[in-house]
């Protein structure tokens, strides 16, 4: 058999003999076969865009939300409209996919995360956006400032487990190569830390930052292999995040990634650091009305056996590979 790379993420694939196409097992894209190589014109390119969306609702079980898959359906609008995505390289992830591989299951995340960072090259932008569940589990490795790894529950996750930051670093951070770039916004519980990056801009309600050192005492290396890494996240470590429709006024939304978008929509997303004091202001302002938080902190309490106080503030945090000067650096996608 020949083999030949799938025109979407270029991942290795065998031809059987004959065959004009290809379908990928990975992002089930179909790959014409246009030459005896089997290379699709559309596989040169420059710099590219993709990502990997998932809202999960949980619907049906204890553990519902309201807002997750409207999350993922305006973080989609947003990146289509306002940063100019291509639709086909946008892999969403939602219980209402017809596709069984677009179904938000742990393995179907992990595929998801693989092929979001399969054959990246300078000039690449990739984005992981994530609203669902979040939670933590006690780590033994020793690479944890608070002794506890942050993790995200699929929507299998009482039957298949849930993926820890450690496996999400190794996964979506170490492969980066230089002049990539990624942007992960991640609108779930104890996700402050969710990509285990090295470094966690800690911010005053002034503004006022410094960057807190994350990097393993063990020295495992968290960092990318020159590319750069960005995470936005709906709260701190210990925080949960709401899932509310205080903030929409008209239907429910994580509040995390209904901020997000809506500090970049009213101009405030020129700086990270400007996103960031947005973010936390339209939390802050609404903090009275959110409705979230119960049942999110009773998740917590029914995976790790755990008493969660009830009405945790939430306070969006970045995080990076690299520190930088949150209130110069552009913000691009």
């Amino acid at each position: 058999m020949m083999l030949v790379n799938c025109s979407n993420c270029h991942t290795a694939l065998q031809l059987p003999p004959g065959a004009k196409s290809i379908r990928c097992a990975v992002c089930r894209a179909v790959t014409l076969i246009a030459d005896p190589a089997g290379q699709h014109p559309s596989s040169s390119r420059v710099g590219r865009k993709r990502a990997v969306i998932v809202g999960i609702s949980y619907k049906n079980t204890r553990n519902e939300l309201k807002g997750c898959i409207n999350d993922a359906k305006c973080m989609r609008f947003l990146l289509t409209n306002r940063f100019k995505f291509p639709q086909d390289s946008i892999l969403m992830l939602t219980e209402e996919e017809r596709d069984p591989y677009r179904i938000p299951t742990k393995h179907n995340i992990r595929m998801a995360m693989y092929w979001l960072v399969q054959g990246c090259q300078a000039g690449d932008s990739l984005v992981f956006h994530y609203s669902g569940h979040g939670s933590q589990q006690r780590n033994y490795t020793g690479d944890e400032v608070d002794g506890f790894d942050e993790t995200l529950c699929p929507l299998d996750f009482e039957t298949q487990g849930m993926i820890v930051d450690d496996e999400i670093n190794a996964t979506l951070v170490r492969p980066l190569p230089r002049g990539t770039k990624l942007h992960a916004i991640i609108d779930a519980c104890h996700s402050g830390t969710m990509l285990d990056l090295p470094f966690l801009c800690r911010m005053d309600r002034t503004g006022r930052y410094v960057w807190e050192d994350h990097r393993p005492r063990s020295g495992a290396w968290k960092g990318t292999s020159g590319g750069e890494v960005i995470s936005f996240s709906g709260c701190d470590d210990d925080q949960t995040s709401a899932d509310t429709d205080s903030l929409s006024k008209v239907t429910s939304t994580g509040a995390m990634t209904f901020s997000f978008i809506q500090a970049i929509e009213h101009g405030q997303g020129t700086t990270y650091g400007g996103i960031l004091n947005a973010m936390r202001s339209s939390i802050r302002s609404s903090d009275n009305d959110l409705g979230g938080g119960i049942v999110t902190s009773l998740l917590t309490m029914l995976i790790t056996g755990g008493s969660i106080g009830i009405g945790m503030r939430q306070e969006p945090q970045l995080t990076a590979n690299e520190p930088f000067d949150v209130y110069t650096k552009p913000f691009s996608l």
